[in-house]
């Protein structure tokens, strides 16, 4: 029986495995085919690559979608890590029944969707364009802003900051260090593989952010790779080949990234600390 058990459950796994990994498989084959192959639903490699990518580049200017992007994802990273660490961090080692009033109130903003934000920020940032253009309206300042922190994060880093050493925090404060000293060359280096699984998740949630972006980046300059594809997959005749070619560009950052620092990401995520 246990033979057979172990059997199905690999025979499960494998076919979840497959349906998981076969998206990716037909995107990355795709990539080589021509459009009219891509329709057709073809699942064999082409010799279409390098033509799509130059069909690619004439059309649309991928290496500047890729730059604000880059721009917005790694900025924001930095940013969401240092403030809702920081906001986690003072949450639960400076307890008082003040604070865990406004810390409720944080958690209840996260059943707030972004949708219900989107038309008061759309006025707010109108309205800062006339006083501060370079954080207004059509900027990388303006997608930036809203989403330097959520109230996940700082719930995220709340939750493993529990597992941090009261011990570390008083000989810190015996040794002589300031408040802000104990955190930063305390708690940070403690805390590295919580940061890991927080900058995968603040990266690649930034990497595709799509409707604030839609509906503030009006110049094609300041574009970001989502609003690229979704302009390439509008067009009158798309071509499909060059869409997936675009796609599998775009999903090459996210999937390094979280491939470099998977054992860290699961590590953060079970909220140990080492």
């Amino acid at each position: 029986m246990k033979k057979v058990k172990r059997i199905f459950t690999y025979l499960f796994l494998t076919c979840a495995a497959i349906i998981s990994i076969f998206p990716f498989f037909w995107m990355i084959i795709s990539a080589t085919n021509k459009s009219v192959d891509v329709s057709k639903g073809r699942l064999f490699p082409g010799s279409h690559l390098i033509e799509n990518f130059k069909n690619l580049i004439e059309t649309v200017d991928i290496a500047q979608a890729l730059t604000n992007s880059s721009i917005i994802s790694v900025t924001t990273t930095v940013l969401s890590l240092i403030i809702a660490s920081l906001a986690g961090y003072g949450f639960e080692v400076y307890r008082s029944k003040a604070k865990d009033i406004v810390f409720n109130i944080l958690l209840i903003s996260m059943m707030i969707p972004f949708a219900a934000l989107m038309v008061p920020l759309y006025r707010m940032f109108g309205s800062l364009s006339q006083v501060a253009p370079f954080i207004g309206m059509d900027t990388l300042a303006s997608v930036m802003l809203p989403t330097i922190t959520t109230a996940f994060l700082i719930f995220f880093f709340r939750q493993n900051t529990k597992m941090f050493s009261r011990e570390l925090i008083e000989a810190g404060r015996i040794d002589g260090l300031s408040e802000l000293g104990i955190f930063f060359r305390i708690y940070m280096p403690t805390m590295k593989t919580t940061y890991a699984a927080a900058a995968i998740i603040t990266f690649m949630n930034s990497w595709n952010n799509y409707l604030w972006p839609l509906v503030v980046l009006q110049s094609p300059e300041n574009q970001t790779i989502p609003l690229l594809i979704s302009n390439l997959g509008s067009s009158y005749a798309p071509d499909y080949g060059v869409i997936m070619l675009t796609i599998v560009i775009a999903t090459l950052p996210t999937a390094l990234i979280f491939f470099v620092m998977q054992k860290h990401f699961v590590a953060g995520m079970m909220g140990s600390v080492k």
